[in-house]
């Protein structure tokens, strides 16, 4: 009979629905988007620099000085690699120096990396710059034949360097089809010839924005001063043999890679780490907790095992607080489609309050009435998120692997803050199953309207509605 009764009133019926597809639909888009933009970050900070798992001396998270250091021992290495869920263990050599090239200095991190191993962690080789827009190279572009619109976006990222041709075309606002055109003019003016490292070599990568401070580019000289092991001097001259990157930008300001055993000779600690980064198979966090512990018991003192929730407690506490406001806008979205769906109910039950007044006239129950409505009320809960779901999850699914990339002054303002102008979706996990619950949730406090009504109804009075 519910069913039934809903489709005496097509209209009425697709009204109410509608208003719980569109709660669902925009819930889900909302929360996926969000959820998706800090999954991004943390992704970006871990597979750029701390990975997900690293041992360490005790006190080197909270002391990073070359004291607190430790030997790497075979023993070690096989107590690691006998996990199940390790795949590659990557040392590590990390520290602090001042950088400097004629007279521009700044304070950089040093980090000494295997550079074959370092591709299962962070892939360095994979961040090398292979486009850049110099104002030498838009000079050039200029006197070819590019629409005026890519001219004008060619000045707005004048300095702007690139890892892959297809986020240069989107900040150019160049699209697939044009790509034909006029990729093979980008690659001729702009290509940037790089170079990567070799272990035993004197050489460096340095970030693009570090190097854009310090006014160097490939083969020039970098000189590196600080303190190494015992209070020693620290200082030594490295030819850049590339650029990289990093989709973090604090990081790529302040980034030098350095083979690991030319970092070791140059801070005076051979055979000396300063972390293992350990390149695991699954890295969810039931799996990381589980080799936590399993690595805690096996790895005595002063080692110390840190998962990537510890070496990243200030961006967490960070997104923690930027997601409380982000439920707080949730929150209000919620009122707002409760209200939609309590005025839709409303309507439907000034509607047919004749209908109530006759079927109870006739000999209905009020409570077996009352359980038709909240029937009523289960069956359009069910197809408005239902609906909702199957709509919002082709264009999650989508958002996902085609993520929202900002072109033109939208892309160069998030660039200014510092922030990578990406912002994609999260695939489909739990909140998919908090969104319906809630929005279920705010279907079942809606139809407490109706039964009061219909328990409280005097049937001559509905009579005459």
């Amino acid at each position: 009979m519910a069913w039934r009764n809903l489709w005496r009133n097509k209209r009425r019926t697709l009204i109410t629905v509608a208003s719980v597809f569109f709660a669902v639909f925009f819930a889900l888009i909302m929360r996926s988007l969000q959820l998706g933009a800090y999954d991004h970050m943390y992704r970006n900070v871990i597979e750029s620099y701390t990975g997900y798992l690293q041992v360490q001396h005790e006190d080197f998270w909270d002391n990073k000085i070359v004291e607190n250091t430790f030997i790497y021992t075979p023993e070690l290495d096989q107590t690691l690699m006998n996990n199940n869920n390790t795949n590659t263990i990557v040392p590590r050599f990390e520290s602090f120096s001042l950088a400097s090239s004629g007279t521009l200095t700044k304070g950089v991190i040093v980090i000494g990396i295997d550079p074959e191993k370092e591709a299962f962690l962070s892939d360095v080789k994979g961040k090398l710059v292979k486009y850049r827009l110099s104002e030498k190279n838009i000079e050039n572009l200029k006197k070819t034949d590019l629409p005026g619109k890519f001219i004008k976006n060619l000045d707005l990222f004048k300095g702007n360097s690139y890892t892959n041709s297809s986020s240069m075309m989107t900040d150019l606002g160049i699209s697939e089809r044009d790509s034909v055109l006029f990729m093979p003019l980008l690659r001729k003016y702009a290509l940037f010839e790089n170079g990567y490292i070799k272990t035993g070599e004197p050489e460096a990568l340095i970030g693009d924005k570090l190097a854009a401070f310090l006014n160097v580019s490939k083969d020039d000289t970098l000189v590196l001063i600080g303190q190494g092991y015992h209070g020693t001097s620290a200082a030594g001259k490295f030819r850049i043999a590339g650029i990289v990157k990093l989709p973090t930008p604090d990081l790529d300001n302040k980034i030098v890679y350095l083979p690991f055993d030319i970092c070791q000779g140059l801070y005076n600690s051979p055979g000396r780490l300063t972390s293992l980064a350990i390149n695991i198979k699954r890295n969810d966090d039931s799996e990381i907790k589980r080799m936590i512990k399993t690595f805690s018991s096996e790895i005595k003192s002063p080692l110390k095992v840190l998962g990537w929730r510890e070496m990243n407690e200030l961006m967490i506490n960070q997104m923690d607080a930027d997601s409380k406001s982000g439920m707080v806008m949730i929150f209000i979205l919620y009122m707002v489609i409760a209200f939609g769906i309590f005025g839709t109910v409303l309507m439907m039950t000034a509607e047919r309050r004749r209908e109530f007044g006759v079927l109870v006239a006739v000999g209905m129950q009020k409570s077996k009435l009352a359980t038709v409505v909240v029937f009523e009320m289960i069956f359009i809960g069910i197809m408005g998120i239902g609906s909702g779901i199957v709509m919002a999850l082709p264009a999650i699914i989508y958002g996902y692997y085609h993520p929202i990339r900002f072109s033109g002054e939208i892309a160069k303002m998030y660039e200014d803050y510092g922030i990578e102008p990406v912002m994609p979706f999260l695939p489909v996990d739990w909140y998919f199953l908090w969104q319906s619950i809630i929005v279920a949730v705010i279907v079942f406090i809606a139809v407490i309207y109706p039964i009061r009504k219909i328990y409280k109804m005097q049937i001559v009075n509905s009579l005459k509605a």
